[in-house]
């Protein structure tokens, strides 16, 4: 997926400027949790199968909540001067590279940092891209809260931001793309993880940006799963969805069997 920064990219989002209709009653939402980091590639993949399955109104609105294995994507916007230190780095990390379809430049994802992905059909539940992406952080806030951690946004540099060190610290990433109102990529938000990746790059593009993490702002350990549950908790609260939960593995297997019997095969 990734993640940069409260950009999106899309097209063909229908009553873009109106105000959402109330909604007095949840709507249903599927969550689907993986205790064990996955390859970008592989919610990549996910990701397109749920969201081309919504456009078709095959399905409803799912949340994809897991941590991934090392990995740098590079955004729509990224420029040589984000990212130059090339193979070397890739090889002492142990990160991969991915070219990604969503707005903004380079971030960074790995194991210690909970990743979530929401296929929703917009129009249920915001007026318009830019209130959704606060509503992401809203969510990603309020999580926070839970910890005694004070998070907040900063003018133009979407996403969410904390105090650390005498400066302003960025906490956790958004990065959308809406199509056909339905959207994809997501937020990444910073448990416990290894910073150091973040040194060797322009995270999202910005100059002397400053990465932190839950972990280090309160230096204690902290658990992803435990976050990742909150994080859904707190998205169904103020998306006012009701979710019922589905396994990674039915997940994997519904839409591996819907691929192989598709008379339409979904783009991937």
């Amino acid at each position: 997926m990734s993640l940069a920064d409260g950009e999106y990219q899309g097209h063909d989002f229908p009553g873009q400027g109106s105000e959402p209709l109330p909604t007095p009653t949840p709507q249903a939402g599927t969550l689907v949790r993986f205790s064990q980091p996955i390859p970008y590639a592989e919610a990549w993949t996910l990701q397109k199968q749920l969201q081309e399955e919504r456009i078709a109104e095959r399905q409803g609105d799912v949340l994809l909540l897991l941590e991934h294995s090392p990995v740098y994507t590079l955004g729509r916007t990224t420029q040589p001067a984000h990212w130059d230190c090339g193979g070397e780095v890739l090889r002492r990390t142990g990160a991969s590279l991915q070219s990604v379809d969503r707005g903004g430049s380079i971030t960074f994802h790995g194991p210690g940092q909970v990743v979530g992905y929401p296929i929703l059909k917009l129009s249920h539940y915001c007026s318009g891209p830019k209130q959704y992406v606060r509503k992401l952080e809203e969510v990603l806030i309020h999580t926070l809260l839970r910890w005694g951690i004070e998070g907040y946004r900063l003018e133009k540099k979407p996403g969410v931001w904390v105090r650390w060190n005498h400066a302003d610290a960025k906490i956790a990433a958004i990065g959308v793309r809406i199509d056909h109102g339905v959207t994809i990529h997501g937020f990444a938000l910073n448990v416990d993880l290894d910073l150091s990746p973040f040194s060797h790059i322009m995270p999202c593009g910005l100059t002397q940006c400053h990465i932190t993490s839950m972990a280090e702002v309160r230096q204690s350990a902290l658990s992803s799963s435990v976050v990742a549950q909150q994080i859904a908790q707190e998205f169904a609260r103020i998306f006012n969805i009701q979710w019922t939960s589905l396994p990674p593995d039915i997940m994997r297997q519904e839409h591996h069997d819907h691929h192989l019997t598709s008379t339409s095969p979904l783009q991937t």
